[in-house]
């Protein structure tokens, strides 16, 4: 899509350039389900509606608007832009997968921290109120990882115990 934005629209500025091809980009990618013709007319028929109001977004274009070479940058633009956005699609899934990839690694990373890490003190006081709370001998917690996963453990038992109570 870039390659081509450098090979279009020759004869206008670098802002008209780019405000035009923002435009069509965005007008591409809220109608996916227009064909590029379909999107190229109905730009020109809103474009020529906004010219005869003197509201348009774009005067620059009214005196080339009906130019061949106009007509067919814009409809390669638009082309470009429907190959972009239908690429992205496809690759949505791969990087969905590689997102949830990523996240699994940061969380083991920061298990394997954690294993290293002394408990801090509001753990093993955490630990000690529970222990004396549903009389349990505790264990020398050795890390922060351990000490995670014993008050996970007894939290866990004792409410599964609570709920079949009831």
């Amino acid at each position: 899509m870039y390659e081509i934005k450098k090979q279009i629209y020759l004869d206008m500025t670098k802002n008209q350039k780019a405000a035009l091809c923002n435009f069509l980009r965005a007008l591409v990618k809220k109608s996916p389900e227009l064909s590029s013709e379909e999107i190229l007319d109905k730009f020109i028929d809103d474009e020529r509606y906004y010219l005869e109001i003197n509201a348009s977004r774009f005067e620059f274009i009214a005196d080339i608007i009906d130019d061949n070479q106009f007509l067919k940058d814009t409809e390669l633009f638009i082309k470009e832009c429907r190959k972009y956005y239908d690429y992205k699609k496809k690759q949505e899934p791969i990087i969905q997968a590689q997102k949830e990839f990523e996240k699994k690694k940061r969380k083991f990373l920061q298990e394997v921290k954690m294993s290293k890490e002394e408990p801090t003190k509001k753990q093993l006081y955490y630990y000690e109120k529970l222990c004396k709370k549903y009389n349990i001998n505790g264990v020398k917690l050795t890390s922060k990882l351990q000490a995670r996963d014993e008050i996970d453990k007894i939290i866990t038992e004792h409410s599964k115990e609570k709920f079949l109570e009831e």
